[in-house]
């Protein structure tokens, strides 16, 4: 081989291995390229973040411009048709409702599952059960929901028997009624007979016949007012008080089953008369009776079997002196 030949040889080696490294060299040059296309991306990644709308944890004010230009594009025009869909479905339920309501009422009214087959009457003692059903016109057959509770109360109290009533519908078909009554508690003089008065003066029956309570005489209610449902007048529901203040203070000593009677014409002098002790007391005026009727025991006991009159009308507290007068 010649040396012409040898150099030729050799360079053409030279110039593949230059070609080869000018090869690696380009694909250094472009991964690093692409390397550092890679990385500027990334850091503008980690700079904006346009889901959230943030520039390194900032408000991106752009967006939120978009944001708001997006809501005005809602015109006045859909606004007020969302704002009309909302009332109509408002005013839709609101029929709906009162139909249902005017439905069931309508149903309660004409059904004949709501007519009364059965009226009670409880509380009642000295009223029948047929006079108060009377008096509240209810009728079997009649629907439970077309009478007035107020105004059936109202004429059941016309009996001055009745200080309370209660009405109470039970459905479907039975009404129930309760009845308070007012108590008898004492005989009253009137013309030929006695009218039954209770502790707050109310006049409850007019008779000819006389209970077995004590008789209140002396009262100054005109005739014509004394009428069953009506009350004493003013002067009488006074002396009325004290009457009720002597009683209690009899029931006390376990003398109240033996006052007779109570003669209230004078009220500086309330004479009390005991039949079956044959007594008749004077307590004088309201003042001290409790003073008055502790002496009442002991003079009855002394003097059991005598007829006479005790007198109490006198100042206890002073120099007055209780005693008794036996008749002769």
């Amino acid at each position: 081989m010649t040396k012409q030949q040898r150099e030729e040889i050799d360079n053409l080696y030279n110039l593949s291995n230059n070609t080869v490294k000018k090869e690696k060299e380009e694909k250094k040059k472009a991964k690093e390229r692409e390397k550092r296309i890679k990385q500027r991306k990334d850091e503008q990644k980690d700079q904006f973040d346009f889901d959230t709308e943030t520039v390194i944890g900032m408000t991106n004010k752009n967006n939120q411009k978009i944001k708001q230009e997006k809501q005005t594009r809602m015109t006045k025009k859909q606004a007020k048709i969302m704002r009309k869909k909302k009332k109509i479905k408002k005013i839709l339920k609101t029929i709906i409702l009162l139909a249902i309501i005017i439905g069931g009422i309508c149903f309660a009214l004409v059904s004949p599952i709501f007519n009364i087959t059965d009226i009670q009457v409880i509380g009642n003692n000295k009223i029948n059960s047929d006079t108060i059903v009377s008096l509240s016109q209810i009728q079997t057959g009649q629907n439970i929901f077309r009478f007035n509770k107020n105004k059936v109360i109202k004429e059941i109290k016309t009996n001055a028997y009745v200080e309370n009533a209660k009405i109470k519908r039970k459905i479907p078909s039975k009404i129930e009624i309760t009845i308070e009554e007012r108590e008898q508690n004492y005989n009253v003089e009137f013309l030929n007979g006695y009218a039954y008065i209770n502790n707050q003066g109310y006049i409850l029956e007019i008779a000819e016949q006389k209970l077995d309570l004590p008789v209140i005489m002396g009262i100054t209610t005109p005739q014509e007012q004394v009428v069953a449902g009506n009350r004493l007048n003013d002067e009488d529901l006074e002396k009325l008080e004290t009457v009720i203040q002597i009683m209690n203070i009899c029931k006390s000593y376990e003398l109240d089953k033996k006052v007779s009677s109570i003669d209230i014409t004078n009220k500086n002098d309330y004479i009390m008369y005991m039949e079956e002790e044959k007594k008749t007391i004077h307590l004088g005026n309201d003042s001290n009776l409790t003073n008055k009727m502790l002496y009442v025991p002991a003079i009855l006991k002394e003097n059991q079997g005598k007829e006479g009159t005790i007198y109490l009308n006198g100042n206890i507290n002073g120099d007055f002196k209780p005693r008794f007068r036996e008749k002769v």
